[in-house]
């Protein structure tokens, strides 16, 4: 009966199976990356990679070429508002960040301080949608905002830990050579994935 049951037990991982792992999601970062680099094409970029990594999370198993580009398809149109909102919010984030940092803003260290902190917190939040999006096949992304925005209202340590890693990889794509970034794409989306999965699911049904 042990032997039999030991027959059942899945495989044990080594080395070879991180060293898989960490080529594929190498190169769904690069991946990622060269189908969002029109821009427009961003938010369905994200948001099939993102559902890619749910499948991979959920079963072990990475979604079909054929699903894959399904999927990206029907992104498109619902993706085409989210890239704009999001290169527009990052525009300003970073254009007031610099301002303050270099003084060219009153505010001092003070005003540096709480804009960071925010550009912190919408970094988790936005890392929420894109978990959520995941969650339902790429696509969704209002429903995902609000769902997201509940998950971070009613578990705000989750929050504050998906705002810590996307900080801690914004700031390594800085200081990686720019060959590198796409790579951390993909790692990045896996670690927001990781965390959420820490929380339950929440269900936000609109009417």
């Amino acid at each position: 009966m042990d032997s039999r049951a030991d027959e059942r037990r899945e495989p044990r991982r080594d080395w070879r199976d991180t060293v898989r792992d960490a080529a594929d999601l190498a190169l769904l970062g690069i991946l990622t990356v060269l189908a969002a680099a029109p821009v427009l094409t961003a938010g369905a970029a994200i948001g099939t990679a993102s559902a890619a990594v749910h499948d991979w999370l959920a079963t072990g198993g990475w979604p079909t070429a054929r699903r894959t580009l399904s999927r990206f398809g029907r992104g498109l149109l619902p993706g085409l508002p989210v890239a704009l909102i999001g290169l527009a919010a990052v525009g300003l984030l970073a254009a007031d960040l610099a301002a303050l940092a270099t003084g060219r803003v009153p505010g001092g260290a003070v005003a540096l301080g709480i804009t960071t902190a925010v550009a912190a917190a919408l970094l988790g939040y936005a890392a929420a949608i894109v978990v959520e999006v995941g969650r339902t096949g790429g696509t969704g992304w209002r429903s995902a905002a609000v769902r997201a925005a509940r998950a971070c209202l009613d578990h705000p340590a989750h929050w504050a830990a998906l705002a810590g890693t996307t900080v801690v990889a914004t700031l390594l794509g800085v200081l990686v050579t720019p060959v590198a970034v796409p790579i951390l794409a993909g790692y990045l989306l896996a670690a927001v994935h990781a965390v959420a999965r820490r929380r339950p699911v929440t269900r936000v049904e609109l009417s």
